[in-house]
């Protein structure tokens, strides 16, 4: 007998083959046969008018610390969401030294880099693990989706060189000692190595994160102790994944895989028509390291995620030339600057300088619409763009903007524009999709909870492709969130809908799939606010053929499989495959 019988449904296998009516029949956490069942099951669920597809893989979360308090990984799992990639960018909870002065950094780390709020984390977490093992046991068997976990560089560069691993080079016995630990954090489980050496990420003191301080040779042996351990791979950022990249990022990209033996997957692939040059270089990248058989992969999300914006809090507006210093200053201080004209003037011309690089599409201010405000004489302002609000005061755009968030001692929420809505750039981003050194992802789920929800893009480019811009077909939409993934990190078993594969399903209605709006939510440890956005139209999400989401809701179940490298995970291969 069958444990569930999905009857009656549109079945879209993640192959990228024509959806056809069938059952899907459920047993031990299997799928045993996709068709007409001829099988009794304890449980029917009727799909009639759904779409029956695999769960979807988010291959870029920073879901680590949230799964502590939030096993379900929401909002990701309301989104079809069964599988998520977490460890990214060379940050992870562990391993650690043991020492509390490690674990205060990690904390204070994540806290500016990733957008977790620190009071979350310092009540939602003990720290009270030490290697990468014992970190991934305090999850395993107590989460609703299946989860790996990336060994991150920053946690190995802390755990061996302490205080040392934001100012020095490592000796030979230091990268003899991250190589060790390392090995044994992936012997554990890790799914692979995650470094960053991008200009964007600094630490709680503001100093370049450890992983920025590394030099080649370091994370070359790194490189090479990942090659020693099956179903493994790298994930890297580097400066020229936002400016564009140059010629020895590109090469270096295409070293760190062949000294791995392992796909490198890179985050993120921004298109923007107004910027051609750098779309084609970065796709380049790709071609260059499988000319010389490494494979580059970038990730690219297939929807735009808009961002919000504080003065008051970390965001990217303190990466503009000349905003940092500015923005970082207490706050009876930093108003003072604020209210001076001269610093206004530094300011606007520093965000429209070249040195803004990525950056510099925040500058175009009179586009920015006002989100929440709190003060009275900002009432009405919410939902209005700064250029019709200047344009009434007679004022320039940049001094309304600045006025407005000083009205509000700089709580303001900000929402810029997006520069690349645009059919050109969806041409591109549609161009690019079909490259096969270019994978779907990058929701950075879990992570700068206060300013942006990257976790609905599922349900979103869904929404795109049946109802909006059309751009692929519902088959190769879901193809390319479910098969691509699992055959980059190697999943055994996941990614389609096939017998013997493990049943992680999402049920939803093509007539209605999307999300809703973007909404503030204090439910963190600690009270603290994160954004998110309920999935619309999704009607079940079974991890390993039990429901963890009915009708929108959270059931409660805890099914996820921690994955494991080696158990979980098969090699995957330096060649490109035709077509994913």
């Amino acid at each position: 007998m069958l444990d569930i019988a999905i009857r009656g449904g549109l079945v879209v296998d993640g192959s990228g083959a024509p959806a056809r009516r069938a059952d899907v029949g459920i047993r031990a956490g299997r799928i045993a046969q996709v068709g007409a069942l001829d099988e009794a099951a304890e449980q029917q669920i009727d799909a009639d008018g759904l779409v029956v597809a695999p769960g979807f893989i988010d291959p870029h979360t920073h879901y680590d610390a949230q799964l502590f308090w939030d096993p379900f990984a929401a909002p990701s799992n309301q989104h079809g969401v069964t599988s998520v990639i977490a460890g990214n960018c060379g940050f992870t909870l562990a391993p650690l030294s043991g020492s509390p002065a490690d674990a205060d950094y990690i904390r204070r780390m994540l806290a500016v880099v990733e957008g977790m709020p620190l009071e979350a984390l310092e009540r939602g977490l003990d720290f009270a693990w030490k290697g990468f093992g014992d970190y991934l046991a305090r999850l395993d068997g107590r989460i609703g989706v299946n989860a790996g976990f990336l060994v991150g560089h920053c946690a190995l560069r802390r755990s061996v060189m302490g205080d040392g691993a934001t100012e020095a080079a490592a000796s030979a016995e230091q990268i003899e000692a991250m190589r060790r630990l390392l090995g044994e954090s992936l012997a554990a489980g890790g799914l692979g190595l995650s470094s960053s050496r991008s200009y964007t990420h600094d630490d709680g003191e503001g100093r370049p994160v450890p992983s920025r301080v590394a030099r080649p040779e370091e994370l070359l042996a790194l490189c090479r102790e990942v090659a020693r351990h099956p179903g493994t791979s790298l994930e890297y950022i580097t400066d020229g994944c936002l400016k564009g990249f140059r010629a020895d990022e590109i090469d270096f990209m295409a070293e760190l895989s062949l000294a791995a033996q392992r796909p490198l997957n890179w985050n993120v692939l921004t298109i923007d028509a107004k910027e051609p040059e750098r779309y084609a270089q970065q796709l380049a990248a790709g071609s260059a390291g499988a000319a010389r058989g490494a494979r580059v992969v970038a990730l690219t999300m297939p929807v735009l995620v808009r961002i919000a914006l504080s003065f008051l809090t970390y965001s990217p507006l303190f990466r503009l030339p000349g905003w940092g210093e500015i923005l970082a200053l207490p706050l009876p201080e930093r108003m003072r600057q604020l209210r001076d004209p001269a610093v206004r003037a530094r300011m606007l011309a520093g965000a429209r300088s070249p040195d803004a690089g990525v950056f510099a599409r925040l500058a175009d201010f009179e586009r920015f619409e006002i989100g929440e405000t709190f003060a009275p004489a900002n009432a009405g302002l919410s939902g209005r763009l700064v250029g019709e609000i200047a344009r009434e005061r007679g004022v320039a755009p940049f001094d309304a903007l600045v006025d407005a968030v000083l009205e509000d001692e700089l709580a303001t929420v900000l929402w810029p524009v997006l520069p690349d809505d645009d059919p050109r750039s969806w041409q591109l981003r549609t161009q690019a999709w079909d490259d096969p050194h270019v994978l779907i992802g990058g929701s950075d789920a879990g992570a700068h909870l206060d300013r942006m929800c990257g976790a609905p893009y599922t349900t979103a480019f869904l929404a795109d492709c049946l109802r909006g811009r059309k751009l692929v077909s519902l088959e190769r939409a879901v193809q390319l969130m479910t098969e691509a993934p699992a055959e980059l990190f190697g999943l055994r078993d996941r990614g389609s809908l096939r017998a013997g594969a493990c049943a992680d399903v999402v049920l939803f209605d093509p007539a209605r799939v999307g999300n809703g709006p973007v909404h503030f939510e204090s439910d963190l440890p600690g009270g603290a606010k994160r954004m998110t956005a309920d999935a619309l139209g999704v009607e079940r999400v079974l991890v390993n053929g039990r429901t963890i989401v009915q009708q929108g809701r959270a059931t409660g179940l805890l099914p996820g499989t921690l994955l494991r490298s080696g158990r979980d995970t098969r090699t995957a291969s330096l060649s490109v495959p035709a077509r994913r």
